[in-house]
């Protein structure tokens, strides 16, 4: 089987022909020690795969997606959509090759109608909490 999806701890700093180049730096700046959030990256090699599949995505690159993400949720003791604990993630796209045009940085995935009102009370800070639910509405 091919592991399509990595923790940055697991992913290779030096390869950023199957990292990226965002996926590569953050690889090395965990195993640096810098204070990188936990995170997961996508190889370029699922992007080919999404390809060579008709332009979808398969089921074996999504249940990777959600093991990591388990294991991230674990570690922060966070759940993705939760009402009262919610786990954020943002999105950042990245290649082999810097590519001027491609898909902006969407930040504050997994808020919603619900997970934001948790997230107001877990900050004690309503503003800061819409403020991050507007942010995602607008990407």
């Amino acid at each position: 089987m091919t592991q399509f999806v990595y923790l940055f701890r697991e992913a290779d700093g030096k390869d950023k022909a199957k990292f990226g180049g965002k996926g590569a730096n953050l690889a090395e700046m965990t195993k640096l020690g810098m204070p990188v959030p936990p995170g997961l990256t996508i190889t370029t090699e699922a992007c080919t795969q999404y390809y060579k599949d008709g332009k979808k995505i398969n089921d074996e690159i999504l249940a990777q997606v959600f093991e990591k993400l388990a294991v991230l949720e674990k570690e922060t003791g966070k759940t993705f959509g939760d009402v009262e604990n919610p786990f954020l993630v943002s999105v950042r796209s990245g290649a082999r090759a810097s590519m001027p045009g491609m898909m902006d940085t969407v930040l504050n995935l997994g808020l919603n109608d619900v997970s934001v009102v948790g997230l107001a009370k877990l900050t004690e800070n309503p503003r800061f909490a819409y403020d991050c639910y507007r942010r995602f509405i607008q990407m």
